[in-house]
């Protein structure tokens, strides 16, 4: 069975940290990218972090440059997003996807985690 796990979210003041976790089950998670996704009330969801497979390339949006990274263990299956400097305006649900860059049928979406930055 496939699954896309997400963890972490939780609600914080400005300024905190959190750390996202994704893990995968039931596919081949080394072979994949992941991507992190938000996406807050009445707001279409937006690209926040995205890694190839081996972690060695990693694109982030430019709202959380410097304040977010993402980086992956494949032997646990699992990406991780951390965010630091945390803002209001980070609140959102964060969603985790997997897809084969070139299979593109293999495409799994998490059923996201909710994070609330706020004081």
């Amino acid at each position: 069975q496939v699954q896309l796990v997400e963890s972490g979210g939780d609600l914080v003041q400005p300024g905190g940290s959190l750390r996202l976790s994704c893990v995968a089950s039931g596919f081949g998670f080394s072979n994949v990218v992941v991507t992190w996704y938000c996406q807050a009330p009445g707001k279409e969801r937006e690209l926040v972090a995205a890694i190839n497979s081996a972690g060695t390339n990693i694109n982030l949006a430019d709202s959380v440059k410097g304040r977010f990274t993402i980086s992956r263990d494949n032997t646990k299956n699992t990406v991780y997003l951390q965010m630091n400097n945390l803002k209001p305006e980070d609140t959102a649900v964060y969603f985790c996807n997997a897809r084969h860059p070139i299979f593109t049928n293999l495409n799994f979406w998490g059923q996201g985690t909710q994070v609330t930055v706020s004081s």
